[in-house]
């Protein structure tokens, strides 16, 4: 029987990126106000117990956010992340906004970064955000972060999945809602406050706040948290009859930031510099000839022999 050799296959295989080394490394854009505001929030929710159910991310660029939610997971409790990642968008507009915005994010960079922070991975959807009313279970969120597509039609039914896997007394936060660059965002989500039920509890510079039950007990609470709150500042203002609380940042402090599983390696110290020997210093005119004159001469010859060279010179 006769054999046939192949070649090897060869498989290109991109090269896993760097682990951060610290909270500050990993890419994204997530405020110190917002960090802080995200705290108070979930920490309530956890010390209270009111707010129960799951977490829920859609939009996690390189995970900074992800990273930071991951922190108030409680036992039995699932997170989820959904987000195209390097995954072909569904349409043409959603295709260049990947590519304007976004050409660096790769699901790997996303798995690096979350696994410097945390011994697993979160539930991982990696599909269009319009999946989540079929893939996460309804009225299970307890806190939903939606910091996706800014096409208008996509940030619309954004809006309509969140209120549908919303737990209840939910928080649900919007970013970009007000920024430039994407106007579909702040149609949709005010849109949604004029018309669609969602009740706005604070805006902040970058995101806004808000539930899709009464959000008077949590305005409450903010506003007393905020009286003796150094760094912040607030207002209350009435938008389509409703008061909303805004809280603005005068140099606040982020909260404690999330700590690698592994300290970085200590940058290895230089070897200590090598101090040459001092140069021996050179003999006297003369030195060897009377160290060999003492060793060889009768002593009486040696001592003339020094006193007619002393005369001399």
């Amino acid at each position: 029987m006769s054999h046939v050799s192949q070649a090897p296959v060869t498989v290109d295989v991109e090269p896993a990126p760097p682990a951060p080394r610290s909270f500050d490394e990993v890419k994204g854009w997530f405020s110190a106000n917002d960090q802080v505001l995200f705290d108070w929030f979930l920490a309530r929710q956890n010390d209270t117990g009111e707010a129960k159910g799951d977490l829920l991310e859609l939009g996690a660029f390189m995970g900074k956010s992800a990273i930071f939610l991951a922190r108030y997971l409680r036992e039995g409790e699932e997170f989820t992340v959904v987000d195209l990642f390097d995954s072909p968008a569904p349409d043409d507009d959603n295709l260049e906004e990947v590519r304007e915005s976004y050409p660096t994010l790769t699901r790997r960079g996303f798995e690096t970064n979350y696994l410097a922070f945390h011994e697993e991975l979160p539930t991982v959807i990696q599909a269009p955000t319009s999946v989540v009313a079929d893939r996460v279970r309804p009225g299970s969120c307890r806190f939903i972060h939606i910091d996706a597509s800014h096409l208008h039609e996509h940030v619309v039914q954004d809006i309509a999945s969140s209120k549908l896997v919303a737990a209840p007394g939910a928080v649900v936060v919007f970013d970009d809602y007000r920024s430039e660059h994407c106007p579909g965002v702040a149609a949709a989500v005010w849109e949604a406050v004029a018309v669609g039920g969602l009740r706005v509890i604070a805006v902040s510079g970058l995101k806004l706040y808000a539930t899709w039950d009464d959000p008077e007990p949590h305005q409450a609470a903010l506003r007393d948290w905020l009286d003796g709150r150094p760094g912040l500042w607030h207002g209350v203002d009435i938008v389509c009859g409703r008061p909303l609380v805004r809280v603005g940042d005068h140099g606040v402090t982020a909260p404690p930031a999330p700590e690698p599983l592994h300290a970085p390696a200590a940058p290895e110290k230089p070897a200590a510099p090598v101090t040459p020997p001092a140069p021996r210093p050179a003999p006297r005119p003369g030195a060897a000839w009377r160290k060999l004159a003492k060793d060889l001469l009768p002593p009486v010859l040696t001592r003339a022999i020094v006193t007619a060279r002393r005369r001399r010179a």
